[in-house]
């Protein structure tokens, strides 16, 4: 799969603009607007060309630029002076560090011109930049509102879970393309890492990333030789993370193998940190409904069926099974109708679905109901990822949620006490001939990873349960692009 450089169709902000960066403007907005208030003073926004995934602004019949911002920075300063965002020096200091970027930009480009300039070097590349910050406190729409402005059409902005997925399918595709070994013969090494790099670098010059997190050590093994390639192929990168470079995949086993990378990004990303203190997605803002239960609660599952009911009625479809087929592997979901999902939590995270299972679920709905979540514990540490994972593509693609648990979203991962390991872990425990208390600091088996990563889940599902978000995740209201 490559990347998608063309040029995008250029849709309203509320369409096309990542959650983060959509819910960053609207969470930052005076407490003076209400609902109604809200959505006129955001209609003019919306109008201005801020679209994140255009290649350029947007430009009227009469030629002139449909946006009347020259810039990242002076777009955010419009807002704040019309009033749709309320002033945050952080952002603000962070901000103009990306107007500087911008500029530099401008004209930019990693691919020799003509056949003779291949002979010379290559233009420096400039240097990019590490955003990180607790959650919610505005990080990816910097990057979005930067990444608008940029003025070239070799640019792409990706979750960098995504990216990775992507990288590993260019990593098997090489593979088998190489000769099959010979009986009796050895096969020759290949190292398919550096012309990866090599592809993307063609693809792209400029690679922003959201939430910038290394959780899987396939992933951490090769991050180093791969980043190491795409800089040194005249990349720039600008990426948005809750952890310091420092802290990248703590705790994670055979750390030491990973460490070099950190350098690596440091040396050509400067780190910025953006840390006002709020979380604006947990501002008080018009809730859609009850869309988290408790189980405890009197009819709970009943509320839920006719919810789902009144949802599926509007769809074009019966009630049914559904088979996703996901890299020509089956994964069946039990209920669902049109655009509506009915799931469990044993459907969606007992079973080892990954990434790319929840991504093709986005794609497909519009609404998820998430029944029975239980108590997780360390023992249950592996759903909790996969959990993690699953609300992060849902929200990436704005997706709407109904959840049925046992316990209160704030609550739901616990941490304190022994809990135990499972047996998967006990048995990996012995395969790397580990001791309870060696692994016990490891972040595979501790949880710390967990605790830490959901913490960005408890304020996503926050926001999730807004007005503003259920309104945003209705796709039958938005045209096919």
């Amino acid at each position: 799969m490559k990347f998608e450089t063309k040029m995008a169709a250029w849709i309203p902000l509320s369409l096309k603009m990542s959650p983060s960066a959509s819910w960053g403007c609207r969470f930052l907005l005076g407490e003076k607007h209400s609902s109604n208030k809200l959505r006129k003073s955001l209609a003019d926004f919306y109008r201005r060309g801020y679209a994140v995934t255009v290649q350029e602004a947007p430009v009227e019949e009469n030629g002139s630029s449909a946006a009347r911002f020259s810039g990242p920075l002076d777009h955010y300063t419009g807002l704040i002076r019309d009033g749709s965002l309320r002033e945050d020096e952080h952002q603000r200091a962070v901000l103009e560090k990306l107007e500087q970027l911008h500029k530099t930009l401008g004209g930019y480009s990693n691919i020799p011109t003509s056949i003779f300039s291949k002979f010379f070097t290559k233009p420096k590349a400039p240097q990019g930049y590490y955003i990180f910050g607790d959650v919610g406190t505005g990080k990816t729409m910097v990057m979005d509102m930067f990444y608008s402005y940029v003025e070239t059409d070799k640019k792409k902005r990706v979750h960098f879970h995504g990216f990775m997925l992507d990288v590993h399918k260019r990593i098997h595709r090489l593979k088998q393309r190489m000769p099959k070994r010979k009986a009796g013969k050895m096969a020759k090494s290949y190292d398919p890492i550096a012309p990866v790099a090599e592809e993307i670098s063609e693809e792209a010059c400029l690679l922003c990333f959201d939430e910038f997190q290394v959780t899987d050590i396939a992933d951490a093994m090769i991050l180093k030789q791969l980043f190491e390639n795409l800089f040194l192929n005249g990349v720039v990168v600008v990426a948005t993370s809750n952890r310091p470079p420092e802290d990248l995949y703590k705790n994670g086993l055979q750390r030491v193998n990973f460490v070099p990378f950190i350098a690596v990004l440091q040396r050509y990303c400067q780190t910025l940190r953006l840390d006002s203190g709020i979380d604006y997605r947990k501002r008080n803002r018009p809730s859609a409904g009850k869309l988290y239960f408790l189980a405890s609660e009197p009819d709970a599952e009943a509320t839920l069926d006719k919810m789902f009911d009144e949802l599926a009625f509007k769809q074009n479809d019966i009630t049914r099974p559904r088979v996703l087929n996901v890299h020509n592997r089956k994964v069946r979901l039990n209920k669902a109708c049109g655009t509506i999902a009915d799931c469990t939590f044993e459907e969606l995270c007992d079973r080892p679905l990954g990434a790319s299972d929840y991504l093709e679920i986005s794609r497909l709905f519009d609404t998820v109901f998430i029944r029975h979540i239980p108590l997780l514990t360390l023992n249950k540490k592996t759903q909790a990822r996969r959990l993690i994972t699953l609300v992060d593509a849902l929200y990436d693609h704005k997706v709407r949620v109904v959840i049925l648990a046992d316990y209160p979203l704030e609550d739901i991962f616990v941490h304190e006490g022994d809990h135990g390991h499972d047996e998967g872990h006990i048995e990996l425990m012995d395969d790397l001939g580990l001791k309870r208390e060696e692994a016990s600091n490891l972040s595979i088996f501790s949880g710390e990873e967990e605790m830490f990563a959901f913490q960005r889940t408890v304020s996503r599902l926050t926001e999730m349960q807004t007005e503003e978000y259920w309104l945003d995740g209705d796709r039958s209201a938005k045209p096919q692009v």
